[in-house]
């Protein structure tokens, strides 16, 4: 998995028991590999800045060959049989979406079958390809009697809502809004660092009732849109009109912002399950427990390391396309039907 941050790759290696929606995951291992020097020209082409076909075509080999590079180990191990892979997301306004990613260095590198571009199926259909975590996190996090609200703290935030039942027509989900997007703008705006290490600078500051209320203000028109977000909502503007403000007022600030309209879009939840790699920073996390109507705990207390919920999630919805089940909620992305999902390579 790697996300809309454009920072790592996150690996997770489950074993699967089981078939269907009765399957149970559990984490054996997980790694996270830096993107290293792939990292500026992936975030170029998320970013739309023009780029050579040549420049593409390597960057993706390349982005492949480091899939290799961060399983071949785990392989050795644990003699995996199936890798389900996001890819890089390097622009999404459905119907039109990629998932920048070449499945056969990775299949033939490791003699395992590749399944990806999991999004396409439900595009095809009419939906917006997103999200897809809902599924896996009702198969991951979902209890029988208390409905939770399951909050992705990602480049975006995306959350889940599981029904205190067993009734899949009953779960919801939906992007929210810009999340470690805005907080790393932030930090590469103000702070001359690629991000804020743990909300250190955030928890220093104070944030500032004007700019955090304009911030939310944007944030609720991302939420109200009904939209899948991915490209182009990092409100890096928002950071060069508040440049007056002291960096770490600043970064206290976002999180207020951010936290206020995730935890609106989670009431009515029982209990409000923290995820991602936003989970890091202290202030976002201290933010969103103050201001939520509900407990909040982070998925590590049930199970699931929050660092690697999305990796998780998504070699559970591999599993999934392998049974031949569909991944992507109609109620969720709006498609028109169930689909198979997945793009598959064979060694």
């Amino acid at each position: 998995m790697t996300g809309t941050s454009i920072d790592a790759l996150d690996v997770a290696v489950l074993r699967i028991r089981h078939f269907g929606l009765r399957l149970h995951a559990k984490l054996e291992a997980a790694s996270t590999v830096p993107l290293g020097r792939l990292a500026a020209p992936l975030r170029r082409l998320a970013s739309q800045e023009p780029m050579p076909a040549g420049e593409i075509a390597r960057l993706q080999r390349e982005f492949a060959l480091l899939h290799l590079e961060a399983l071949r180990p785990l392989h050795e191990k644990h003699k995996l049989q199936l890798v389900a892979v996001h890819g890089q997301t390097v622009f999404h306004a459905p119907p039109d979406s990629w998932q920048l990613f070449q499945p056969a260095p990775l299949a033939h590198g490791l003699g395992v079958p590749v399944v990806c571009d999991l999004r396409a199926a439900d595009l095809a259909n009419g939906g917006q390809g997103a999200p897809l975590t809902p599924l896996a996190d009702f198969i991951l996090l979902r209890h029988g009697s208390e409905d939770r609200a399951v909050a992705n703290l990602g480049g975006f935030c995306n959350l889940t809502r599981l029904p205190g039942s067993q009734d899949i027509d009953r779960i919801a989900g939906r992007d929210v809004c810009a999340c470690n997007q805005v907080l790393d703008a932030v930090a590469r705006g103000a702070l001359d660092a690629p991000y804020d290490r743990d909300g250190h600078a955030a928890m220093s500051g104070h944030p500032d009732e004007r700019a955090a209320g304009l911030l939310a203000g944007l944030l609720r028109r991302q939420a109200k849109a009904g939209r899948s977000l991915g490209t182009g909502d990092e409100a890096g503007a928002w950071v060069e009109r508040n440049r007056a403000i002291t960096p770490a007022d600043l970064a206290a600030s976002a999180c207020a912002a951010v936290a206020t309209v995730i935890a609106e879009a989670a009431a009515g939840a029982q209990r409000l399950i923290l995820a991602g790699g936003g989970v890091r920073n202290r202030r976002l996390v201290l933010e969103l427990t103050a201001r939520s109507a509900c407990p909040v705990v982070l998925s590590d207390d049930l199970g699931v390391p929050a660092a690697y919920r999305e990796a998780m999630a998504w070699a559970v919805l591999g599993a999934l396309c392998q049974d031949r089940h569909h991944v992507a909620l109609p109620q969720v992305t709006g498609a028109e039907r169930t689909a198979i999902a997945g793009l598959w390579c064979l060694p």
